[in-house]
């Protein structure tokens, strides 16, 4: 189809019929390859200056003083700074992760070497996130433990804990029962949600309670990140899979949330309803597969407070944004752990509602702007960056 448009664009442009095409020198071809080739509201956005997109897609717009895509230009003395860093500090903190990545792969590899995998080859799953005995609490303990060791080996020596105490809402009224089981003892949240700023989200999470995730299928199948996300016990999707496939996967979501609320020994489901990661400043629209099950949900806010280079990655490649994070000297996080949200009757018959309500109380307790873009307007947003302005190639970019 592109070739069609682009033997139409190039029909309209001779003053001829005719006339044949003249020949293109080579710096013309790559001049005529940059033109759009729809005619689309995508194509004059990417037209448009840097400053424009910006205030249209401030979720995901870097604030450093790295700046946009982390190319900026840095003056002389932090010049001499990062340089300093990257021939001292880079290298200790690139063999100290990998110390630390082998070596609870070994004791992943160990605990697991003789028991199997809970496979679920129809929906293309398998963990070992409910095994039971010794071998389980050294995966988990051993699990927190080196996630705080890396965090400290990134810059991360401190963690800021706070706990919100939140108000119950006039406008919302609890039965007697409510947020109890059936022995009369609090609900147990079957998920805890996060909103989502980097990667390193999940090291932070995984030092306080070693959730379960949902991660790429791709993540399977690496040689060492593979073994010890199926012991976390990680749900896999696929971006780019069928609707009627999407369905399955928040099925095993949903009944895996069911089931850590019903089960204390199950490993709760740790979840990013936004679906993407922004700059850490906004909050954006939650999708309803963490609230299908209708539990109580844990509510976590994650902010990254910085002063040179912000730990978020929005829009900048991962390589670049692991240079910059380890070549600085302190990093800062915080974490506001919210009360457990338990939902009214109304909410669990409402999906929406509820993903709406827990959304907004976040954005309210973590000082967050509530935004109504999402993953569609990022991949705009990259794509006008990157110099893309073709649509196909925009909506079929992969997030990162």
């Amino acid at each position: 189809m592109e070739t069609e448009l682009k033997d139409e664009n190039t029909e309209r442009s001779k003053p001829c019929p005719q006339k044949s095409q003249p020949e293109v020198a080579p710096d013309d071809a790559s001049t005529m390859d940059d033109l759009p080739l729809l005619k689309s509201d995508s194509n004059r956005m990417a037209t448009e200056n840097i400053q424009e997109l910006e205030k249209k897609f401030a979720a995901f717009v870097r604030n450093d003083v790295y700046g946009t895509m982390g190319r900026g230009e840095l003056q002389l003395a932090k010049k001499a700074l990062l340089g300093f860093a990257l021939v001292t500090l880079l290298p200790i903190r690139v063999m100290l992760a990998m110390i630390i990545l082998f070596f609870y792969y070994a004791i992943c590899r160990i605990c697991t070497l003789f028991s199997a995998p809970n496979r679920d080859v129809e929906k293309e799953q398998e963990d070992f996130a409910h095994m039971g005995g010794w071998s389980r609490a050294v995966i988990v303990r051993s699990g927190r433990f080196l996630s705080r060791v890396m965090l400290f080996v990134f810059g991360f020596y401190w963690i800021r804990e706070t706990y919100g105490i939140l108000e119950q809402p006039k406008d919302k009224s609890f039965s007697q029962n409510e947020g109890k089981n059936q022995s009369g003892k609090p609900e147990r949240p079957g998920a805890i949600i996060s909103n989502h700023v980097s990667y390193l989200d999940i090291l932070c999470h995984m030092s306080s309670c070693f959730p379960s995730f949902v991660a790429k299928r791709s993540v399977a199948k690496l040689p060492l990140v593979g073994l010890i996300s199926k012991c976390l016990g990680c749900v896999y999707v696929q971006r780019e899979l069928k609707s009627s496939d999407f369905k399955g996967v928040a099925g095993v979501v949903t009944e895996r949330v069911r089931e850590a609320n019903q089960n204390t020994s199950a490993p709760m489901m740790m979840l990013f309803p936004e679906g993407t990661t922004t700059n850490g400043d906004f909050l954006l629209p939650f999708k309803t597969g963490a609230f299908l099950a209708g539990t109580p949900v844990l509510p976590v806010i994650l902010r990254y407070p910085y002063q040179r280079f912000s730990p978020a990655w929005d829009s900048i490649s991962g390589v670049r944004h692991v240079i910059f994070l380890l070549c600085q000297f302190i990093n800062y996080i915080e974490v506001k752990r919210l009360p457990v949200y338990y939902p009214s009757q109304e909410e669990k018959d409402n999906p929406k509602l509820y993903a709406y309500n827990v959304r907004w109380l976040m954005a309210r307790e973590g000082d967050l702007v509530m935004s109504d873009i999402g993953l569609a307007e990022k991949r705009v947003y990259h794509a006008a960056l990157n110099g893309n302005n073709s649509l196909p190639s925009i909506l079929h970019q992969k997030d990162d």
